[in-house]
This record gives structure tokens, sequence and C-alpha cells, in this order.
């Protein structure tokens, strides 16, 4: 297939595609953290329309996430909400059958102007990650991600409990917001294996 892998810098899962036999680039404003496949820096829509198969879109999740709702009236956030919806919602009608587009849980804002669309939420643990970060695939031709390699999480409040948190423990800085969007390798594997 020819995949298009949106938003994404790290190269994880682009490079997971790349592994199982598939035509695929990434693409984000950034250069990429993987030279193991092409990759384009710039603008997705100038190669939206380039006949892919497949689009597993990334798109930009800040003002978008629960866990950020706070912060739209406090620091009156709500124009920049809005530019990531209308974003979201031009991914979302690219002319590709099969997309994937990721974001974590959507506050009601955020559902309000988008609609709340059906969508897969998994955890990286059900995909062999020591990991919690609850994410959401909203989905178009595709079938929900089956857990393939599924862990026991530890108990809450024990130690290895903290180390499963660390995505939400990460301290404040610069690349915060980097560290936290990269995909798992669980994750990204999944994707290849099962919508490839």
């Amino acid at each position: 297939m020819k995949v298009l892998v949106s938003c994404e810098y790290s190269g994880r899962v682009r490079d997971a595609f790349i592994r199982a036999g598939h035509d695929a680039i990434s693409c984000d404003l950034l250069p990429s953290d993987s030279d193991f496949g092409p990759h384009y820096q710039g603008d997705v829509f100038d190669i939206i329309n380039d006949g892919f198969d497949l689009m597993i879109a990334h798109p930009p999740c800040t003002r978008l996430a629960n866990s950020g709702v706070r912060w739209l009236a406090e620091r009156n956030l709500w124009d920049e909400m809005q530019e990531a919806a209308k974003f979201y919602l031009k991914l979302r009608s690219a002319p590709i059958a099969k997309k994937c587009i990721e974001n974590p849980i959507m506050h009601k804002y955020a559902k309000e102007l988008l609609g709340n669309t059906p969508r897969q939420v998994v955890q990286p643990w059900w995909f062999g990650e020591e990991m919690f970060k609850a994410t959401g695939y909203e989905l178009h031709g595709l079938p929900d991600l089956k857990p393939s390699n599924k862990l026991t999480p530890p108990k809450t409040g024990t130690e290895e409990h903290k180390a499963w948190s660390w995505v939400h423990r990460c301290p404040p800085s610069a690349n915060r917001w980097k560290i936290r969007s990269i995909t798992p390798n669980g994750i990204a594997s999944a994707m290849a294996e099962q919508w490839g």
C-alpha cells in the first residue's frame, strides 16, 4: 500500500510500515528523527492528494485534549482551538479511503466542533509497552486495532505504576510536548501488521 503518516516527525509509524513492505512516507513541519524512510518536511496538504491508500494522521492535540481544557479560558486559547479543529476536519475530509486520525481524549468543546464521532481508545500496554497513555483513533475504512501483546498493568500507588506513568509525569521542558507525542513502537508495529 501507499501510506501517508501525517504530522509525524519521529518516523516510528512510517518505519513500521516500510518494514512490513509498504511504500510509506511521513510528513511534518519538523525534520524527521529517523532517516530510515522518506520524509516530506512541509505542509501535509502539499502531498495529501498523491494517491495514498492509507493515512495515519497525528494532528496537534494540545488545544483539543481534555488534559488541557482548563487553559482555554485561563489563557484565552479559543482561537487556537478553532484552528486545531479546522485542521483536524481537513484531514478527516482527505480523499483517502482508509484513515486513522489520532488524538487523546477530547474535551467537550472539541467534540462540539468535530462531532462526537466514535473512536477506539487504546493503551500502549495492550501492545507490549510498559506505559499508560490513553489514545483515541477515529477510524475510517479500518477495523479497531486488536491488542497484540497485552501486559498486566501494575497496581495503582506502586513504584512500578509510577514508572508506567512516565508520560504524565514528564517535568516541564522545551521538548516535553515532543516526547509525549511519540507513538509507542508496539502500537506502530500493530498498525503496520493489522492495517497493512
